[in-house]
């Protein structure tokens, strides 16, 4: 494809989005931007929450992963269908009996205003960091495809990447979403499926049982790793990080949870969340079978490209065809930004009920500072994103984004589990201390891992580490019961 014919497909692409905005954001309440007055279908919002769960990240670095780290990748996946049942059964009551629009305000309630600005703001860095990582790389692509031939600043391809996603969300908010992450989870999808089959034929490979045997038969297939406990990829490891990680990028993630918040009731919502669970672990399979025969494809025919560069440069191949190379961009398109667009909502969200506490504000001037929020943000992932340009040049980008996670997502498993699991109250006033500390002991606990745990190397259950030490520094801060 040239760049002009993917200059029509993106623009076609995001016409359809904006319609489907304009029907869905008729109704320009708050209630309906932040809850879609809680009467999404949800079978829908199951649907969508495949595409933002799974992201450009996903789209991009899993396939590109598989060389190196064979189908290792899905020890964690396994993790996540467990982490999803304590999301159904643990969290989600709590939230749909006190009734909540922002989640953190749970932290509030249950131990004071500190602690309810402290989680609120690990959210927002967290969500900031992950959104920003996850449009870098669709915006990485993007340059090289596109506006490298234009001679556009890569610059410019992130403000345009960035208002495209705040043209179509700006009135409707989550309302808008639930339709657009379906139709962007079904574009994503048949994405996977054509070059799938695109490769299976140039491979070789005339039916499913001929694509089956050669993934099966495949050294790069190997899915359960038992025999270093030091390897990053053992399996206890990854599987108790998928869990927590799920845990915590769901569950505790304003992102995620206000979609299921969506739903008419709670039943509604468990049903979503437990039928999106197993998709998904269906869902990652195919990436990562797209894996193997991008990496099967491209030493056949002598391709350098490897990691997050596989699946782009094999796609965009003049001998792979039109219809692939199209599929490929809308398919990337759909997963950055079924990802990017409930993010920008979210942040929305959290930013105007939790740190400005938008309730408090004269209800005339409600709408308008929703407005205002909404492109604040949008600015501000503009400007993350050009600083990670500055510092990542040469990454797996999802490997990145799990280990930024670990530090951010931290404090709020320790908060959210200290809340849950104990009666105790807290000292509240210290409460940021702990959240700024316990991510610090965790860096340096990772980085010295080897040398103080014996060859031992951390790996995503970073997370956990960093959750745990901050459950154990709340014990030191909890009020003495009288």
């Amino acid at each position: 494809m040239s760049a002009t014919q993917i200059l029509i497909l993106i623009a076609v692409y995001f016409s359809v989005l904006i319609l489907i905005s304009y029907f869905t954001g008729k109704e320009d309440s708050n209630d309906a931007f932040f809850k879609a007055n809680k009467s999404a279908p949800w079978y829908l919002v199951a649907f969508g929450m495949i595409g933002a769960s799974l992201s450009g990240v996903t789209f991009i670095s899993v396939p590109g992963a598989v060389e190196t780290k064979q189908f290792g990748y899905l020890q964690v996946v396994f993790g996540y269908f467990f982490g999803y049942l304590a999301i159904a059964y643990v969290l989600l009551p709590i939230y749909y009996k006190l009734n909540l629009t922002s989640i953190y305000t749970y932290l509030r309630d249950r131990f004071g205003n500190t602690s309810y600005k402290t989680g609120s703001v690990a959210f927002l860095i967290s969500r900031i960091v992950g959104a920003s990582f996850r449009l870098f790389l669709v915006a990485k692509v993007l340059q090289l495809l596109v506006f490298d031939q234009y001679g556009i600043p890569f610059s410019i391809t992130v403000i345009i990447t960035v208002l495209l996603i705040w043209l179509y969300t700006f009135k409707g908010g989550i309302k808008t979403i639930i339709f657009t992450d379906t139709l962007q989870t079904l574009f994503m999808l048949i994405s996977v499926v054509v070059t799938i089959f695109f490769l299976a034929n140039a491979l070789e490979l005339h039916s499913i049982s001929d694509v089956y045997n050669n993934v099966t038969s495949n050294a790069m297939s190997k899915v359960f790793f038992f025999d270093d406990v030091n390897d990053a990829q053992y399996f206890i490891k990854s599987f108790l990080s998928g869990m927590f990680i799920t845990i915590t990028m769901t569950g505790l993630d304003q992102d995620m949870m206000q979609k299921n918040l969506t739903c008419r009731n709670i039943k509604e919502a468990q049903k979503n969340m437990l039928s999106f669970s197993v998709v998904l672990i269906f869902v990652n399979i195919l990436f990562l079978v797209l894996g193997l025969l991008l990496t099967q494809y491209a030493i056949q025919n002598n391709i350098t490209a490897r990691k997050d560069d596989l699946f782009p440069t094999i796609a965009m191949l003049p001998d792979i065809g039109f219809a692939t190379s199209a599929f490929f961009i809308l398919g990337l398109i759909a997963a950055a930004y079924s990802s990017a667009d409930s993010a920008l909502t979210s942040l929305t969200t959290s930013f105007c009920i939790d740190i400005i506490e938008l309730d408090k504000k004269p209800e005339a001037n409600r709408k308008r500072i929703r407005k205002q929020a909404h492109a604040f943000i949008s600015a501000l992932l503009v400007v993350v994103i050009i600083i990670f340009d500055a510092l990542f040049k040469d990454v797996s980008v999802i490997w990145e984004l799990f280990k930024a996670a670990g530090y951010t997502y931290g404090p709020l498993l320790g908060l959210f589990a200290f809340g849950i699991f104990t009666k105790e109250n807290l000292k509240d006033k210290y409460v940021w201390i702990i959240a700024l500390v316990a991510p610090i002991f965790s860096y340096f606990i990772n980085e010295y891992s080897v040398e103080l745990l014996n060859g031992y190397q951390i790996g995503f259950e970073i997370l956990i580490i960093n959750g745990l030490l901050t459950f154990l520094g709340l014990i030191l801060i909890r009020r003495k019961q009288h």
